[in-house]
């Protein structure tokens, strides 16, 4: 009942006001996240969602301070260093895997009436995107780190923003369609090619509160990440999608996938 009444205000009240109405209302709230005085919010906020301690002794301030400044200096905090990559391919962020498949076993969204495609999630770039690809849908929870990062050593060929709107993102809201959100909102798409010469897409997808998603400044046409380099940031809330010429081979949907573990 509470996940339905969630939906129909996601996508019939929420969803229905114009675009460029959601991200201001979006903005002003994450907006409120760099004042001084969400620092306090930290302290409980982990003891809440976090018991093991040692998984935030891994990072630290953005600005390199010992404290965090506010909410959002915590929520944009950074490795003090990389995990080791035991693989040629690794997950790109942290999260809930809630949805994954070969594309081309995967049916079609409905849209507002619309059906489409997983691929149109990646828009112009979706056109370089075979059967044979396989689709990943990481969600990452706001107790989540939200940088995202190379899954292996790969040129960056496209860049695509589009703009679209700013609906819930929680995966068990649409049930049968998690991916759903990404189909919609707001997102910046990223082809970028391996040493084989096979693509990987990225799609770095906003929701309610995210004020900005910010690429490295490196996300230039024509460069080479190494694995583990990070490609952008979210300024709160957020989901990635992926689509890969390799299968995973480690995770499950429902799992937890953590930035640098085997793909």
């Amino acid at each position: 009942m509470i996940t339905s009444i969630y939906r129909f205000i996601s996508l019939n009240v929420w969803g229905n006001l114009p675009s460029q109405l959601q991200r201001l209302i979006s903005k002003a709230y994450a907006s409120l996240y760099n004042k001084s005085f969400t620092k306090y919010i930290i302290r409980p906020y982990c003891q809440f969602n976090y018991k093991d301690q040692s998984y935030l002794q891994q990072f630290r301030s953005e600005s390199g301070r010992e404290q965090y400044r506010s909410f959002q200096d915590f929520f944009t905090r950074v490795y003090k260093q990389l995990p080791k990559f035991n693989s040629e391919f690794i997950w790109p962020c942290e999260g809930l895997l809630c949805d994954y498949g070969r594309v081309g076993d995967l049916g079609e969204i409905n849209v507002k009436g619309d059906k489409r495609s997983v691929r149109t999630i990646f828009g112009k770039t979706g056109r370089f995107i075979n059967d044979n690809h396989y689709f990943s849908n990481v969600f990452l929870h706001n107790n989540n780190y939200h940088r995202i990062h190379s899954s292996s050593d790969l040129t960056l060929r496209e860049i695509e923003h589009i703009k679209g709107d700013l609906v819930l993102l929680r995966p068990w809201v649409y049930k049968h369609d998690p991916s759903l959100p990404a189909l919609r909102n707001e997102r910046i798409n990223l082809r970028l090619e391996d040493r084989y010469g096979q693509n990987w897409f990225i799609s770095i997808v906003g929701g309610p509160a995210v004020g900005t998603i910010v690429l490295d400044s490196r996300a230039q046409l024509g460069h080479t990440f190494r694995i583990g380099d990070e490609l952008g940031k979210f300024l709160l809330g957020s989901t990635c999608c992926m689509a890969s010429p390799v299968p995973m081979e480690n995770s499950t949907v429902g799992d937890t996938v953590y930035m640098g573990e085997d793909y």
